[in-house]
């Protein structure tokens, strides 16, 4: 396995390149697009394991490359070509490696899906993806009879069997994604083609599928991942419909790295997976992960694992002991689904809430309104280029008009308020959107008030973000009651659990007889945060109602 540093042990001084291992030079067709990269490891080490799945299944090298070549072929017979979107909700596992792996082989793009989605927001997603053909799990494919009309007209699924008929769909079992023959030579896929769409949360509006290219991603995985090597593992235990742990199969795929692929994060058993993979680094310790391992009994062996390096997010004085209690180094930085990593830490920085700087190869501004930069220390809102054409997104799909509102000027505006200081680090201070992040999801509070909205009690409400004890926030709701009904809190949350992904339903209900208002009649939710959850909030945890994320397949298990 790798040293703990390219130069030395943990907590060494911080290399003088940033990143060291990162090249800002255009890399070759063949380095960067997953087709090649597959068939170039088959290979160079056809016997050699790339992927380890939960379940204890495994594939070599080369069964890899011929398992993505006959689904690759199933996809042709249902009718898959080049430049089509296949949408695949599926959790992390073979088949979802196999779906997307087997569409890009094909010239198509994958689209994941969420796992927890429903109801209108699973709709949104599948009528903008404008996908004939979907890969979906047996626990989730019933989902779909529950929505409206869209161009979807093949359902493939796997992990059991087929729900009852749905109207409009032609239904197929799970073998309909195997087949004998094989697509012999993949679709001539360029750098700058679109690879997958990635949903991201809607935050002034429906949820937007940014269109990530090859050389994007593969950017992405460099930066974070470009130090493996073919000593390396790499755990991923974040979905891979984020861009999290998409981009962490990208980046061990391409450095040479093994992977051990996880359905979920789990607390009570990371530690135990991390040395039972060989896990030298994993795709990312974000937000309540770091609170949650801290809260694990302290252990004489601690320190004794096979971790050696870990991105990390937020930069905090809990990180760092977690480092040093479990003796890997760390780095921080900055990203979103439309970017590529533009601002990276010192390895093992101690700049508390900061961002890092600007790495090789792109350009960060801190902007007005007017798109004017600000000197060191004002707030304002981070807007980035890079250097290399294709790095970052190539837009939202199907959403012109947003596309180009985030491209103005040239620049891509992240939304997002930043402020950085003399010496060039730059910290996160809040989101311009109207975002929630709660445990490494983002929610649009937009999606959150609409459903709240169609309980019959309800006549206005208002979603807004307030802080969790454990890093992150919590979603809160503001409500008013239609004149003559009466609100029963635990009620309307039992409504909503049934019409929406777990981690979108409200913890706080705060009922008033109207919510605040502007003079031009919109919510003042800037009032309702400042005063955040009153005595007068109800509490669902509190009320002993706890939510969790639906596991699927044969990989659940509880964490």
């Amino acid at each position: 396995m790798t040293d703990k540093l390219l130069q030395g042990g943990p907590h060494a001084d911080p290399p003088a390149v940033h990143p060291p291992w990162f090249s800002p030079e255009m890399p070759a067709r063949e380095a960067c697009v997953m087709p090649c990269i597959l068939e170039r490891r088959a290979a160079a080490h056809p016997n050699a394991l790339l992927v380890e799945f939960q379940s204890g299944e495994r594939w070599t090298a080369a069964q890899a490359l011929l398992e993505v070549r006959q689904t690759a072929d199933a996809l042709r017979t249902l009718g898959v070509r080049a430049g089509d979107m296949v949408l695949a909700w599926l959790p992390n596992g073979p088949d979802l490696l196999r779906t997307w792996f087997g569409a890009n082989y094909l010239g198509a793009t994958v689209v994941p899906i969420n796992t927890s989605y429903r109801g209108k927001l699973l709709q949104h997603v599948i009528a903008q993806s404008g996908a004939t053909v979907m890969v979906a799990h047996a626990e989730l494919a019933g989902r779909i009879a529950q929505i409206g009309p869209t161009r979807l007209r093949t359902l493939v699924v796997r992990g059991g069997p087929a729900p009852p008929p749905i109207g409009g769909l032609d239904v197929l079992g799970g073998g309909h994604l195997e087949s004998s023959t094989i697509v012999a030579a993949a679709h001539a896929v360029e750098r700058w083609d679109v690879m997958m769409v990635i949903h991201t949360s809607g935050t002034t509006g429906p949820s937007k599928g940014v269109l990530t290219t090859y050389l994007q991603q593969y950017t992405v995985g460099q930066a974070c991942f470009g130090y493996l090597t073919g000593e390396d593992r790499l755990l991923v235990n974040l979905p891979l419909f984020h861009i999290g742990g998409a981009t962490a199969i990208y980046g061990a795929l391409a450095s040479g790295a093994s992977i051990a692929l996880f359905d979920t994060f789990s607390t009570q058993t990371f530690w135990s997976d991390i040395r039972r993979t060989g896990a030298t680094t994993i795709s990312g310790l974000i937000g309540a992960m770091i609170s949650f391992l801290l809260k694990n009994p302290p252990e004489t062996d601690d320190a004794d694992n096979p971790l050696r390096r870990v991105v990390l997010s937020p930069l905090t004085p809990q990180a760092v002991r977690l480092s040093t209690r479990y003796g890997f180094d760390y780095f921080s930085g900055f990203n979103m689904t439309e970017l590529s990593v533009p601002l990276v830490t010192d390895l093992n920085s101690t700049a508390f809430g900061s961002c890092g700087r600007p790495r090789t190869g792109v350009e960060c501004r801190i902007v007005d309104a007017n798109d004017i930069e600000l000197p060191p220390n004002a707030i304002g809102e981070l807007i980035v280029r890079n250097d290399l054409p294709w790095t970052l997104n190539r837009g939202y799909h199907g959403m012109p008009e947003a596309t180009a509102i985030a491209w103005r000027n040239g620049w891509f505006h992240t939304g997002d308020l930043m402020y950085r200081d003399a010496d060039g680090n730059f910290f996160f201070v809040d989101r311009q959107k109207d975002a929630i992040r709660r445990r490494g999801e983002n929610i649009s509070s937009i999606e959150v008030e609409v459903e709240v909205d169609d309980h019959p009690a309800i006549a206005e409400v208002a979603a807004i973000a307030v802080p969790s004890p454990d890093g992150e926030d919590e979603v809160m709701v503001v409500v008013a009651v239609k004149p003559g009904m009466q609100l029963d809190p635990a009620e309307m949350i039992h409504f909503l659990a049934a019409r929406m992904s777990h981690f979108m339903v409200p913890r706080y209900v705060r009922v008033l007889p109207a919510l605040p208002k502007t003079p031009t009649n919109k919510i003042q939710k800037v009032e309702l945060r400042r005063e955040g959850v009153t005595a007068d909030t109800w509490d669902r945890v509190a009320a002993g109602i706890h939510l969790k994320r639906e596991r699927v397949g044969s990989n659940a298990r509880n964490g």
